[in-house]
């Protein structure tokens, strides 16, 4: 059974800086797809960013592209958020996903339709 932590969260000013963290364990690291997402309150939950095997295939949601990075350390078993010029709008809880790579390609929607969810990271940016 895959788990997902996410640590990292916190409360920022505008302007400001966070690295957020997904912790995994319970399989091969490098046999999980593994994304992030976001939900703030009334909101429904948007992908935000997908680390892929070539820059070109690492996915961003339109909102955080330039702000946001998704990288890795395979050792650690652990893949960081992270994110600059944090703006109000980012103020939400933030998930990471995790699922096992198969025949299916790793995106934000696999992930959606069936991964293992941690219980998320609160991220709040006051003005």
């Amino acid at each position: 059974q895959v788990h997902v932590v996410e640590t990292g969260g916190d409360s920022v000013q505008s302007g400001g800086s966070l690295t957020l963290s997904c912790i995994t364990s319970g399989y091969t690291y490098d046999r999980l797809c593994i994304g992030w997402f976001r939900q703030a309150p009334g909101k429904e939950r948007e992908g935000v960013a997908r680390l892929g095997t070539t820059k070109s295939d690492t996915y961003y949601v339109d909102s955080v592209k330039g702000r946001f990075t998704v990288s890795q350390d395979v050792g650690e078993r652990t893949q960081y958020l992270h994110m600059t010029n944090l703006q109000p709008e980012d103020t939400a809880m933030y998930f990471c996903a995790a699922r096992i790579r198969d025949n299916i390609p790793c995106t934000i929607m696999a992930l959606k339709s069936e991964a293992n969810w941690g219980q998320g990271t609160q991220v709040t940016v006051s003005s």
